[in-house]
């Protein structure tokens, strides 16, 4: 007896539904070799279809597995890469070229005489020196009180601090020559001229309208790693987390010898950093979610550290309960010096504004993710949880927010231990496990044909 290819397709379809329901699957049955009589008979007709409907069944359960998966793996809350701003590129510095090219193009274009439209563009260029001079004159003026604090006593640094000596100098000669040089005489003295453009910028000075934009300031704050952020992240990481990460997966395995049924996951045994982006931080991550439960505490580190004899360092492993009131166990705890920045955007001495709170929040998330990436010791050992929340009350929103977080975790894991394969059926079928051969008799043969 011979079992057709369209039989086999019609029992799937009947596990399935319909055809069309079997998908990229139905090409690997088209792969089921079917043996004619005259090939030695290893399973029955009917061992054949049952076999078929298991793997039917098979990728049935790959099909709706794959769907809870991405059900389970629905983040409560908005990517981290939409709340957290990226360095900035050099596209400013590209439109300043494009624009560039523009203006000269339209000036070559507009078809001015050669002469005044020199005279005029080297005159704008001594204005800008001018400007650059009277500015550091007036800075001048208050450093010169400070050269002892600030400047070891010199002058000479004083000096190089107020003006950039190697540029504006030489730039300020050259221009001022050229524009004496082009000059017509057009019955004004260049007494006037210059002392015009000197007023112009004074009343600029004055005014405060030389000020960097915020983007600016922004911009130069973050280049010169200069920002409140970078030293509250450079202090986190050296200070503390330099110490407990290496020592955190020790401590994890410690606790799990002892306690086999609770950290079950390898992947979650790291410290789970909180880095709430309004740095409103819970002393008590209970009184946060009471679906998060204190268990215990891990295994101390003990240090000697600037004059403080052991000093202790220790983390908090907790329970945290999802909606079928499973625990899941985990090490999680808030990035403390987040407390520091909101506690300065209460302080009128601070003069640190909401806006502020939150620029720095993120740049200290950004930062001490980039120190984490570039620690070799630490790798493995962390994961940074940087959230927002809503404006609505939620009460377990931080609960839900750390159990996607350990659900990611656990099925990166579970990607890459293949040979769990009760856990985590492949996605795939292989030709090779297709391979039936059928025989005509219900009677039991030989794997062997030379068993005659």
């Amino acid at each position: 007896m011979q079992v057709s290819l369209e039989q086999c397709t019609s029992l799937v379809s009947t596990q399935f539904g319909n055809r069309e329901a079997m998908g990229d699957h139905a090409e690997s049955f088209a792969k089921v070799k079917v043996l004619p009589s005259s090939t030695r008979p290893v399973m029955s007709p009917h061992k054949a279809l049952r076999c078929l409907a298991a793997i039917a069944g098979r990728i049935c359960s790959i099909t709706f597995a794959g769907t809870e998966m991405s059900q389970e793996l629905r983040r409560p809350s908005h990517s981290t890469t939409l709340l957290i701003p990226k360095a900035r590129g050099g596209r400013a510095q590209r439109a300043t070229y494009l624009l560039l090219a523009l203006c000269a193009t339209a000036l070559y274009l507009a078809g001015e005489p050669l002469m005044p439209t020199a005279r005029t563009l080297t005159f704008h260029f001594v204005v800008l020196e001018i400007r650059a001079l009277l500015k550091g004159i007036c800075y001048l003026a208050e450093e010169i009180f400070h050269l002892q604090s600030r400047h070891h006593g010199s002058f000479w640094r004083a000096l190089s601090a107020c003006f950039s000596l190697h540029w504006h100098g030489p730039m300020l000669l050259i221009c001022g020559s050229a524009y004496v040089a082009l000059l017509d005489g057009d019955g004004q003295p260049l007494s006037l001229h210059l002392g015009l453009a000197s007023l112009c910028e004074l009343l600029v000075l004055a005014l405060g309208l030389h000020k960097p934009s915020e983007v600016e300031m922004s911009e130069m704050s973050e280049r010169s790693k200069q920002n409140v952020a970078h030293g509250l992240a450079w202090s986190y990481y050296i200070g503390y987390l330099k110490i407990v990460l290496p020592r955190v997966k020790k401590s994890m395995e410690e606790f799990s010898r002892a306690n086999p049924n609770m950290l079950t996951c390898r992947e979650t045994w790291k410290l789970h950093i909180l880095v709430p982006l309004n740095c409103d931080i819970y002393d008590d991550l209970e009184k946060a979610d009471s679906n998060i439960q204190y268990l215990t505490d891990l295994t101390e580190t003990t240090l000697t550290r600037a004059g403080t004899k052991k000093r202790v360092y220790k983390n908090s492993l907790y329970a945290i309960k999802d909606e079928n009131n499973k625990l899941w166990h985990c090490a999680v705890e808030y990035a403390t010096p987040l407390q520091s920045l909101y506690a300065m955007s209460q302080d009128e001495c601070a003069a640190f504004s909401r806006e502020d709170r939150l620029e720095q929040a993120k740049l200290f998330y950004r930062t001490l993710e980039e120190i984490l990436k570039g620690s070799k010791e630490c790798v493995g050992t962390y994961r940074l949880i940087a959230y927002e929340e809503s404006g609505e009350a939620e009460t377990h929103f931080l609960s839900r927010e750390i159990l996607w977080h350990l659900q990611q975790q656990r099925h990166e894991e579970y990607a890459v231990h293949e040979g769990n394969q009760l856990n985590n059926p492949p996605t795939t079928l292989s030709s090779t496990e297709l391979n039936l051969q059928i025989s005509e008799s219900d009677l039991p043969q030989p794997l062997r044909s030379d068993c005659f």
